[in-house]
């Protein structure tokens, strides 16, 4: 696929558009979210969230590897480090009919890092290249990295390059870099993701010294504005918590990042598209908070946002018919949003 860079020549890369990813997000970017998202954008490449490897290979694969066609463009995240399971996994992933394969190596959670998995993987360039080679080799879907600048005790730009270099030499072109550095003790994940700082210009010394491989930024990232003159550089985004809690930010990107010409769909119109796929997850036992749980910012900053979020959080579980009340809620959305009819003015 071709993609264009503003101020590089066109690059031919196999697979998927990565000009806007949005990010693997535990428990967040699950099969429902993914259908919810897809219906605000187009184009935008999805991310499940991070399956270990031993879960893909143990466990019900259905759960773990099945997605609606609708999600499409998709890519499964791993979380692993056994080269063998993560090539089973990526072969696996391609008969499932995942566009892209995408090692974890990020995550800074002490459950991960005790299985050798995540961010403590930079510690260990020759191992994580070892598991993409194999995964190179099982599989002919890109696979891609997503990564930290570094981790305490292994965060000089040297070492970041020798990282990349092993891990490109291995078979992988496309890197998504988080800007910040992930320090493995003392900090939880929520304080990882906002206590180390963001070194954005780490990640486009990284393109100027790699111009030949694929460079996504992560990390921070809220302004379409702001993710438009990265891209001046970069190769492309991947947008996390901003794509979760205001998804109608999604509305702009099949324009400003795909030259997509076609109108963007409105707010009611999401809430109809999704109905009928809130009925079939009713008609299969399944509750409907299952879904709604990730629309709740589709009107953030809008009249009525507040009303819309407990509505769908709260009465929601109150009532014996949930399917009539998102009726009229989205009947009484549309009239909150219909411009108001200002007085005429004397002449």
């Amino acid at each position: 696929m071709q993609q264009e860079n503003p101020s590089n020549p066109i690059i031919t890369r196999p697979g998927p558009s990565r000009r806007f990813c949005v990010a693997p997000m535990m428990d967040w970017t699950d099969r429902h979210y993914r259908f919810f998202a897809r219906l605000i954008s187009q184009h935008a490449l999805l991310y499940t969230e991070m399956v270990t490897t031993g879960a893909v290979i143990h466990g019900d694969q259905t759960r773990f590897l099945g997605f609606n066609a609708a999600e499409q463009p998709l890519a499964l995240q791993l979380g692993g480090s056994n080269p063998a399971e993560l090539a089973a996994c990526a072969k696996l992933a391609e008969q499932a009919g995942f566009v892209e394969v995408n090692l974890n190596v990020g995550c800074p959670s002490d459950r991960v890092q005790n299985n050798m998995i995540g961010a403590c993987l930079m510690a260990h360039p020759a191992l994580v290249a070892e598991g993409v080679k194999a995964m190179h080799q099982a599989c002919s879907i890109p696979v891609t990295v997503k990564h930290r600048i570094g981790i305490n005790g292994h965060d000089s730009y040297d070492q970041l390059c020798d990282f990349i270099g092993q891990v490109h030499e291995a078979g992988c072109d496309t890197f998504i870099v988080h800007a910040r550095i992930a320090i493995l003790e003392g900090l939880s994940p929520k304080e990882n993701r906002d206590v180390p700082p963001l070194r954005y210009g780490v990640v486009h010394q990284l393109k100027a010294d790699f111009p030949h491989l694929e460079i996504i930024l992560n990390g921070g990232l809220t302004d379409l504005d702001e993710m438009q003159a990265h891209m001046r550089t970069l190769d492309g985004v991947m947008v996390g918590r901003e794509a979760y809690h205001n998804p109608y930010l999604l509305a702009e990107v099949d324009h400003r990042f795909y030259v997509d010409s076609q109108p963007r769909p409105d707010r009611i119109a999401v809430l109809e598209a999704l109905r009928p796929y809130i009925v079939t997850h009713l008609d299969q036992g399944g509750a409907m908070n299952h879904i709604t749980r990730h629309i709740l910012g589709l009107f953030q900053s809008l009249p009525g946002a507040r009303h819309f979020r407990r509505q769908l959080s709260s009465t929601l579980h109150q009532t014996d018919n949930p399917l009539a009340l998102y009726d009229e809620l989205m009947t009484d959305m549309e009239h909150r949003l219909q411009p108001r009819d200002c007085p005429l003015q004397p002449a």
